[in-house]
């Protein structure tokens, strides 16, 4: 996994937790069905609903599983856990492979705060202590632990802290800790399994999203080979029709028909043109790739430059929460590159607008330009099969995807995709050959 070093933000959480805490600190509480058997401390016993809690408990764990980038997983992580046990600070670790903390993540403490207290803790004191599966660390007092090297100038001084390990099946390490509780009380044995038990949830998110930084990796590499595959073919055919032009034209001049030749010399500089476009086109598009910060942000590179290479001036709304899994994100990433190349081939259009947002479960990606059009019912006027919209249409189906075609002569054309964001099924990309 890349190094986080850069993720130390404090955001708000999204939770809501319950307006009062579901029984008082330091009573036994044997929990049964919905209800609870508490013993207070002035040893009166008391029944206590504790689903609200449950639930809340449950909401933050579920919380974790739509994320797909790390760096903002990890914020809720802490984020999740500094609200679930009802702390003043939280805090989670990233350690690298020779025990070094190679990112903190915080909650709890302000921007003026962090700025005030120095760089981050690099492991040494209980923060570098590495905690392995089964270890936890919840101590009264931490500045006086023999391990303990002390708190920096401007850090909040913390009566109390609560550790345990990240345990996941990737190559993540980590540790979350939290500190000082809201009502003033050490952490107690029901604290520390509440934070366990959040911690595996943790786990299994960061699982979910190592992996799907793996396939995202996959899925982009195997986009590259095609595409690599795609414009050899298209350069290959180009090569080939300026190779005959280029004989003709010898013929034309030895047999003396100069105004014959000088007609295809200006088609075979439009071929070299053409090749040229291609291979622009074709660099560009193996260079672009699906972004760990979702669509929105490789779309935007990638109009960017489009609209640098080809003059053609481009308008685009992009809604960044939309996220697709690795597979689905490079097949519409190809879309909008093949409807743009049919907009640079065909349409003679000065503005293309691109738009993607987002309702529930679908999103919906339109290319609209302002060219000349055609009618989609007729023929192509050179007699060729028009492989572009071929190619579009194949990419939808394998992403579960609906793609329509608005065009009218003279008029424009507008491409639109609907695409589930879900976890649905990937169907096999094959081009036509």
């Amino acid at each position: 996994m890349a190094p986080f070093s850069g993720v130390r933000a404090t955001f708000a959480s999204p939770l809501a937790k319950p307006a009062t805490p579901p029984w008082p600190s330091k009573e036994r509480v044997y929990a049964r069905g919905g209800s609870a058997l508490g013993l207070r401390a002035d040893g009166k016993a008391y029944r206590q609903d504790v689903d609200g809690y449950c639930r809340f408990e449950h909401h933050a764990a579920i919380d974790l599983g739509g994320e797909l980038g790390l760096a903002p997983l990890l914020q809720k992580i802490v984020d999740g856990a500094h609200d679930l046990v009802a702390t003043r600070y939280g805090a989670l670790s990233v350690i690298d492979r020779a025990g070094r903390i190679e990112a903190f993540v915080t909650a709890g403490i302000s921007e003026e705060q962090r700025v005030r207290i120095g760089d981050p803790p690099v492991g040494r004191g209980l923060l570098g202590v590495t905690l392995h599966h089964g270890q936890h660390l919840r101590l009264v007092d931490p500045a006086s632990d023999p391990r303990s090297a002390g708190f920096p100038a401007h850090h909040p001084k913390m009566s109390s802290l609560l550790a345990v390990p990240i345990a996941c099946r990737s190559p993540f390490r980590g540790n979350l800790y939290l500190a000082d509780k809201l009502d003033g009380e050490p952490f107690d044995e029901s604290d520390e399994a509440t934070l366990v038990r959040f911690a595996t949830q943790a786990a299994n998110a960061i699982d979910a999203v190592h992996l799907h930084e793996q396939l995202r990796a996959v899925a982009i590499e195997e986009e590259r080979l095609r595409l690599a595959r795609e414009m050899h073919d298209g350069v290959a055919q180009i090569l080939a029709s300026v190779n005959a032009r280029a004989q003709a034209i010898r013929e034309h001049l030895r047999a003396g028909r100069a105004e014959d030749a000088i007609q295809l010399l200006e088609r075979l500089a439009a071929d070299a043109r053409s090749v040229h476009a291609e291979v622009r086109e074709g660099i560009l598009a193996l260079r672009s790739s699906s972004s760990t910060d979702g669509i929105a942000t490789a779309l935007k590179d990638y109009l960017e430059e489009w609209q640098d290479q080809t003059g053609i001036a481009v308008d685009s709304e992009l809604e960044p929460a939309v996220r697709f899994l690795p597979e689905r994100e490079v097949q519409v990433l190809r879309i909008v590159q093949e409807a743009l190349a049919n907009v640079r081939k065909h349409a003679g259009a000065s503005r293309v607008q691109v738009k993607l947002t987002q309702l529930e479960k679908e999103a919906t990606l339109e290319v609209a330009d302002d060219g000349r059009g055609f009618d989609a019912a007729a023929p192509p006027h050179d007699g060729r099969p028009r492989f572009g919209l071929v190619t579009m249409r194949e990419r939808a189906q394998a992403v579960e995807g609906e793609l329509e075609i608005e065009t009218v002569p003279e008029r424009g054309t507008r491409v639109r995709l609907r695409v589930p964001v879900g976890r649905g099924n990937l169907v096999g990309f094959r081009r036509s050959a």
